[in-house]
């Protein structure tokens, strides 16, 4: 029966929230709820919903900071030159701008945390695809994938957590599994040219004069080749030539244009290598591990704050400028606290694993890498990488351990999930994906779903081909 519960209560958040008929924060809250009380544990509800709080809260913590301190360093300019490159490189091309997402997302994935990856990409991105008029899930469905794929770097959990959970060397894991990850991402970059190839087919041939809004164009915009201007001036359409706007491109370049304001008073130009070394400083310490990431950015935020806006109401001019990003982001993270206490509190999650592993045939066993492989899609979906990692493979590898299948392969197959993981309503960083973006999460989740489980399966029959899996 809590089998069935289980699955009836995730069909029917997916459902509502795709369908648009509750608001994510309220299904995470009240579907649950409902869902406690079928089970007749409605008088624990609140025990349920405290050990999900608590055990959520950290990442809460890390998450309302990091906005806090990455919104600041957005203010300040640190990404100033990372956009100016990626518009060299995307100009107003469809196509490129959306590569250039999955480029962008995959290369700051690489310091193992998809929030701050979220938010890097989105900040840069952002501008560009609602001057275009591009679609946003494009963007958000990209740097998902590209972040999935990425999240399985040894410092990124998934690895670490498989190695823990069997009693592996982490590279023993993850460096046979190189392969299959690069074709993987070679995947997504593949995606991502077919969809920007559809992005450029339905919106035509682009120039700036026709995507620019009026009201917009006086803060966000330097036009480049014409008449463009300086501070708030506003900007014609290229016309070729050389343009005298403060960023006019080089002879040669094709047009160009310019979304963050290269006058706003919150840049600190004399700061910059201060900024960029704070950066590179947190991002180290994450990695090492030298502090719980949620003080890393506790004290990232502090400092950052301080050294570049030494005035306490400049500081309060910051704090409320992101104060929406954060109230939206810390709040779907307690919701969906409520969510997986109740899973994990009543039962629910242990009764599916174990359900999902009794209906394996037994002729499957030779083949439980492969098992472990397509499992991993929905069940890293539907559950924490915890609750995976830590009470189903284990199950699932001692069965294949009778069949002669080898931890290492199975702890390698568990790898292959992590793309469409990225996109699961129980992962917080999802949440700073598309409140940042201002995506439906419902959305979201129904462009992306079908795409990234299509990257799993490729990086599964990658794996398996290499002789990897």
């Amino acid at each position: 029966m809590l089998t069935i519960l289980g699955f009836a209560m995730i069909a029917t958040f997916l459902v509502l929230i795709m369908m648009k008929k509750m608001s994510p924060i309220a299904a995470l809250v009240l579907i649950p709820a409902l869902f406690c009380v079928f089970v007749g544990k409605g008088a624990k509800l609140g025990d349920y919903v405290i050990d999900g709080v608590t055990s959520l809260a950290p990442t809460a913590a890390m998450l309302m900071f990091a906005i806090v301190y990455f919104g600041v360093m957005i203010d300040v300019g640190l990404f100033d030159p990372v956009v100016r490159g990626i518009l060299k490189f995307a100009k107003a091309d469809p196509m490129r701008i959306v590569v250039g997402t999955a480029i962008l997302a995959a290369i700051v994935s690489l310091d193992g945390d998809g929030s701050t990856t979220f938010m890097i990409t989105v900040s840069a991105m952002y501008p560009l695809y609602k001057r275009l008029k591009m679609s946003l899930v494009v963007m958000t469905g990209v740097a998902a994938m590209a972040n999935g794929v990425m999240n399985t770097l040894p410092w990124g959990g998934p690895t670490a957590r498989a190695a823990t959970a069997l009693k592996l060397d982490a590279s023993d894991i993850f460096v046979p599994m190189i392969p299959a990850l690069a074709v993987g991402l070679l995947g997504v970059f593949v995606l991502s040219y077919v969809l920007g190839m559809r992005e450029r087919k339905r919106l035509g041939t682009l120039t700036l004069e026709e995507v620019l809004e009026p009201a917009e164009t006086e803060t966000v915009l330097v036009g480049a080749g014409g008449s463009g201007g300086t501070g708030g001036a506003k900007v014609s359409a290229p016309t070729g030539g050389a343009g005298s706007g403060a960023d006019a491109p080089e002879e040669g370049d094709a047009e160009r244009f310019q979304v963050l304001d290269p006058n706003r008073p919150t840049l600190r130009p004399k700061l910059y290598w201060f900024n960029a070394l704070l950066t590179a400083v947190l991002l180290t310490s994450m990695i090492m591990e030298w502090l719980p990431i949620p003080v890393l950015f506790l004290l990232g935020a502090a400092l950052a704050l301080t050294v570049n806006f030494p005035h306490i109401p400049d500081q309060k001019a910051r704090l409320a400028a992101h104060a929406d990003n954060v109230l939206n982001v810390s709040g779907m993270v307690f919701a969906a606290a409520v969510f997986t206490g109740v899973l994990q509190g009543t039962g629910m999650v242990d009764h599916m694993a174990r359900w999902m592993v009794d209906v394996i045939p037994e002729g499957m066993g030779p083949h439980m890498a492969l098992v472990t492989g397509i499992l991993s899609l929905p069940l890293t979906y539907f559950m924490s990488n915890d609750g995976f990692y830590f009470g189903v493979l284990p199950v699932l590898a001692e069965a294949g351990a009778a069949h002669g299948v080898t931890p290492l392969e199975m702890a390698r197959a568990s790898l292959v999930g992590q793309p469409l993981h990225m996109s699961s309503p129980l992962v917080p960083a999802v949440y700073v994906l598309v409140g940042m973006a201002k995506v439906e999460f419902g959305d979201h989740t129904k462009f992306v779903v079908k795409w990234a489980a299509l990257t799993c399966l490729l990086i599964l029959g990658a794996g398996i081909l290499f002789g990897i899996i």
